[in-house]
């Protein structure tokens, strides 16, 4: 089943993250420079695994720390990493996993879309693109050019675009076979030849806490 997702290239994050994600590529960066420029200090990010920043996100603060799965509560510098870079002990808003890949740097949100408002700066170096997709099912793809946004369009609905049509800013049609969010995803995969390991995402990514 994971190799079919990591062949799929970008398609499987529409399957996997089935309640709401954010999914934001920027073009040139690094993993730490993409945390820094949507306000991560460097010295507050943890890495984490996908189900531990699941955990973090979902606990009540009224929770004992011996209750998350990852956690030794007893380590005392892991515990305070957390409680330093705003894991803990609320939970935060949102919490910001990134990576790299071919020249790209990734970020994955599991329900908000704290990055998409840092397109612009996340595109100093070339292009940026973020896509999220509500809890409702509704999708939105934002992208942006050297520091300035292009367009922002909900995919196979075209009356609801702001600025550039998508087909005109980037050449995306949607033809109404797929679903609007997994149809761009391929997209993406055929234009920017990015292939993202499901596997990769899953372990442990530096990430930041937004409260």
């Amino acid at each position: 089943m994971n190799r079919r997702r990591t062949e799929s290239g970008l398609r499987w994050i529409a399957n996997a993250y089935n309640i709401s994600f954010t999914l934001t590529l920027s073009e040139g960066l690094s993993p730490y420079e993409l945390l820094r420029s949507v306000g991560a200090e460097e010295r507050h990010i943890v890495p984490l695994t996908r189900s531990a920043a699941y955990e973090l996100l979902l606990r009540d603060e009224e929770d004992h720390i011996s209750d998350l799965d990852f956690l030794d509560w007893e380590d005392e510098a892991a515990v305070a990493r957390l409680t330093n870079g705003g894991f803990l002990p609320a939970p935060p808003d949102t919490i910001v996993r990134a990576g790299s890949v071919a020249g790209w740097a990734y970020a994955l949100e599991e329900f908000h879309c704290h990055t998409g408002t840092y397109l612009a700066a996340l595109s100093q170096r070339g292009r940026a693109f973020c896509m999220h997709r509500n809890a409702k099912g509704f999708s939105r793809v934002d992208y942006a050019l050297h520091g300035e946004p292009v367009t922002s369009f909900e995919p196979g609905q075209p009356h609801l675009t702001n600025d550039a049509p998508a087909e005109v800013a980037l050449g995306f049609v949607h033809s109404g076979n797929e679903v609007g969010d997994v149809a761009f995803l391929r997209f993406l995969e055929g234009e920017l030849g990015i292939y993202l390991p499901w596997e990769e995402t899953e372990a442990e990514l530096p990430a930041a806490a937004f409260t």
